[in-house]
């Protein structure tokens, strides 16, 4: 066995083999090591190998589902050996013949389809990368299959946007030829995703024989019904299929067809930009917080990853966006229809993952209910929405409802009974009458007792013998006993003899059987698995019947999706107050009233102020370009949020929704760069500045006139006149030569000038107020010009003990008097800090004799002074009391 063992996992060098023995696999050697520790259960050992002890440890079968959940998420692959040989035929080879056993999948990240394994709120991708030799680098594309749903997508790509367009599908596995993996030139890339990436054999990859590989997954005989791809998008194509069929072996997901997504159809968002934005996670990597979270309203999982793709990828084209929104717009005018749909929608399934689950064998009956609880659901739906009068998407989607194979559905309906169990194996998922063979062994099975005695009637009135009675023994079976004063009516006519067999005589009774009572007999005995293996044929003729309908069911679980989203949004803006954008090829960007979809519902939850709405207008004047805006103020004064409300609502109006403003008129965005936020990338040796000027001349050497820039703090991770330089040179490039919408935030309030030089640039700043020595916060966009950051003000907010802040206040009032030319040498006499003098001079809220007094007192410990030093401290104090007098 452990000769299978060791060449089955020779096979597989990079996976954990999962080893079936019995109700266990079982795992040994390393991957028994590697498994124990990474699901914490014993390790324990069984025989020997040269002499050393052979680790083992297994999971439970009906189990296994958790244990590979595990190790999925730790980044681990598991190849499963499953037993192909009934252990019966190993024997007639020999008593110590090994059952023999294969790898039937592999498991990998990118490749799962069990329900357990599954976020139904995200997708789960598995992407390839095509490389195809030419000028320079060569071309690229990306291809990406989500197994469990059957989504299958390509478009070509670059080095120079690869990233972002990885990280905007976010796959869970990337499959490179390892000539590519080892490429120094993609080299960085791979390093950031990590784990993610596996490099594979290049001939999974090869253009040359692409097309035959795709025809032949696809069962076609040309591709010209796919439409046209490149050579590198025929590679990633190839590639994916290629991955498929060796993980999953023997069994065949039905994908969609390739659909290709041609560049510029969505939204471009850089990497940083998607992580600043915090778009679906935020930064420390969680759900809560993010804008997806924020704007959720959907109730299957179809339309949350529906939902999810939308906002990840925004349209540019604005009469699609439009479409979308009258769909939107729609539900939110006849809310008693839309609420309807929502209820109904609430009962909808996973269909599309049902669907794959089937179709590569893993699917039980309560996919096949799922399918039909769809099917039920979108009839209904179809029902409610009627003839009534509807904008193009909703249309296509009643359109959609009326084609659904109606036949398929009422067999699904016909054969599945009300309560399904998980496992085909459980039986009882066939409903009663549907086949009269099923019902005639159920019978025999759950009440063969019943049969009997019916068959015993029978008799007892065709031979008229009252006492006649069928019994069972272990010897006989079933036979039929009658006294032997009544055996001859079984025994004198040639009709009875050859009826009634007998079978056995004893002292007071004769003994009989049939042919009827036999076969009955053999049908009680056989019941059970009879009825069972009944129940598999209509599963497996079920499953036969929804590979055949695959298209359509996902075209109506599409529509369902779609449905979702819609009403969704609809809801969403009727509960937040949100607006209908106006989204043209202009290079408008007019927000009214705009406000953070995020912040304002956390807000709301913690029942505290209002957020304040702001305007922001970064439109043309006349025919020109877009605007900048070069935004100073405080310190927590609202200067980020304002900075990504604006960026957000450009990317909610994109994607079809409602935004958070009064009103809103948007130019299509076709890049969207926003630069808020401080980090680091020690591991690739980049410091926080490092970062910040890679990003920023990646915005700077990209944006073009339709692109919407959000930077803030540029130069600040350097000394202040560096820094002042960077930003101002920033300015007049995003000024001069990108002529791009922009929002410029800054601390440099020399910038300020600009605006006399630069005529589409504008100042505006967050408003503040002082009371008595300290600053309020309003939040307000308005125009002009901060005059100071109120830095300390905010170091006091924070906390700092009061020493510092003082200090800080006679330093910066000090560097403020005009020229710092020598200022150094007076602060560094001012030394100590804590001198009573330093706090004597620095200006306090509190004002007059007592406060200077206590002032002076600050840091004061009596505890450890001298009777001399106490002395003088006294002395001080009368000082400046005589001084305040």
């Amino acid at each position: 066995m452990m000769e299978q063992y060791i060449e089955i996992k020779a096979t597989n060098p990079d996976s954990l083999l999962f080893y079936r023995m019995g109700d266990f696999y079982e795992l040994f050697f390393d991957d028994a090591v590697a498994a124990s520790r990474a699901l914490g259960i014993t390790l324990t050992k069984r025989g020997k190998h040269l002499g050393d002890d052979i680790p083992m440890c297994g999971v439970p079968v009906h189990a296994a589902d958790d244990y590979l959940q595990k190790l999925i998420a730790r980044g681990f692959r598991v190849a499963v050996c499953e037993q192909i040989e009934d252990p019966a035929e190993a024997k007639k080879r020999g008593s110590k013949s090994v059952v023999k056993r294969d790898v039937v999948r592999l498991v990998t990240p990118g490749t799962i389809t069990e329900e357990k394994l599954l976020d139904p709120s995200e997708a789960n991708y598995l992407m390839t990368l095509g490389r195809v030799k030419g000028g320079g680098q060569g071309q690229f594309a990306l291809a990406w299959i989500d197994i469990s749903t059957g989504t299958f997508r390509v478009g070509e790509t670059d080095p120079s946007r690869m990233l972002a367009d990885i990280l905007r599908v976010e796959p869970r596995e990337l499959i490179v030829a390892d000539p590519v993996f080892h490429d120094p030139d993609l080299r960085p890339i791979f390093d950031i995703l990590g784990r993610s990436v596996t490099p594979q054999p290049p001939s999974l990859f090869d253009s040359a024989t692409a097309e035959n590989r795709i025809q032949r997954y696809f069962d076609v005989g040309t591709l010209d019904g796919f439409g046209q791809f490149s050579r590198a998008e025929l590679s990633a194509i190839s590639g994916a299929i290629a991955y498929v069929e060796k993980t999953q072996i023997a069994e065949r997901p039905p994908l969609m067809r390739p659909e290709r997504e041609s560049e510029g159809s969505s939204l471009f968002i850089d990497p940083a930009t998607r992580a600043n934005l915090e778009l679906l996670r935020t930064l420390s990597g969680n759900r809560d917080g993010s804008l997806l979270k924020a704007i959720d309203r959907t109730v299957t999982g179809g339309g949350a990853r529906l939902l999810s793709e939308r906002l990840t990828a925004p349209l540019t084209d604005p009469e699609a966006i439009s479409t979308r929104l009258d769909s939107v717009s729609f539900f939110l005018l006849q809310q008693s229809l839309a609420d309807i749909v929502r209820e109904t929608l609430k009962g909808v399934p996973d269909m599309p993952r049902a669907l794959s689950r089937l179709a590569v064998g893993r699917g039980g009956p309560r996919d096949l209910g799922a399918l039909a609880r769809g099917f039920e659901a979108a009839g209904e739906i179809g029902r409610v929405i009627g003839t009534e009068l509807l904008p193009s998407e909703l249309a296509r989607v009643r359109d959609c409802f009326a084609g659904l194979p109606r036949d398929f559905l009422s067999h699904l309906e016909a054969a599945l009974a009300d309560e399904l169990p998980l496992l085909k194996r459980d039986g009882g998922f066939v409903r009663p009458g549907y086949n009269a063979e099923l019902d005639e062994m159920r019978a025999l099975r759950d009440h063969s007792r019943r049969v009997i005695a019916g068959l015993q009637a029978d008799y007892m009135e065709t031979t008229g013998i009252r006492s006649l009675k069928i019994k069972h023994n272990n010897v006989l079976g079933y036979f039929i006993e009658v006294t032997a004063n009544n055996a001859s009516v079984m025994t004198d006519t040639d009709t009875a003899k050859s009826k009634f067999i007998h079978r056995q005589t004893i002292a007071n009774a004769m003994r009989f059987t049939t042919t009827e009572l036999a076969e009955l007999e053999t049908k009680i005995a056989n019941a059970a698995d009879r009825a069972l293996g009944i129940e598999l044929d209509v599963f497996e003729q079920l499953t036969r019947e929804t590979v055949e309908n695959a298209e359509a069911i996902r075209a109506g679980a599409a529509a369902l999706a779609a449905l979702d989203v819609s009403v969704s949004l609809a809801v969403l803006a009727e509960e937040q107050g949100y607006c209908r954008p106006l989204v043209d090829h202009s290079l408008a960007f007019a927000i009214i009233a705009g406000r953070h979809p995020v912040v304002e519902q956390s807000l709301r939850r913690q029942a505290a102020n209002p957020f304040v709405a702001n305007d922001c207008t970064l439109s043309p004047e006349g025919t020109g370009k877009g605007a900048i805006w070069l935004l100073t103020g405080p310190n927590m004064g609202g200067k980020s949020t304002f900075l990504r409300q604006n960026a957000l609502i450009a990317i909610l109006a994109q994607m079809g929704s409602f935004v958070p403003a009064g009103s809103a008129h948007i130019g299509i965005v076709d890049r969207l760069f926003s630069r808020v936020g401080a980090s680091d990338d020690l591991a690739r040796g980049r410091s926080t500045f490092m970062v910040e000027m890679v990003e920023t001349a990646a915005i700077l050497n990209q944006a073009s006139d339709r692109s919407l820039v959000i930077l803030d703090e540029i130069g600040r991770g350097t000394a202040t006149f560096d820094g002042l330089s960077i930003a101002w040179a920033a300015v007049e490039y995003l000024h001069e030569k990108n002529q791009c919408r922009a929002i410029f935030a800054t601390h440099f309030h020399e910038m300020t000038a600009l605006s006399e030089k630069l005529p589409r640039l504008g100042n505006v700043t967050m408003r503040v107020k002082e009371w008595d020595g300290d600053v309020v916060f309003l939040h307000e966009v308005a125009k002009g010009a901060a005059d100071r950051s109120y830095g300390v003000q905010v170091a006091r907010l924070a906390g700092l003990p009061e020493a510092v802040v003082s200090r800080a206040r006679d330093v910066l009032h000090q560097l403020e008097a005009g020229n710092t030319s020598g200022k150094a040498d007076k602060l560094i006499d001012d030394l100590p800090l804590f001198s009573v003098e330093v706090m004597r001079q620095a200006p306090r809220p509190a004002q007059g004799k007592d406060s200077a007094l206590l002032a002076a007192l600050t840091g004061v410990n009596p505890d450890e002074m001298t009777p001399r030093e106490a002395l003088e401290v006294l002395y001080r104090l009368k000082g400046i009391a005589a001084t305040n007098s």
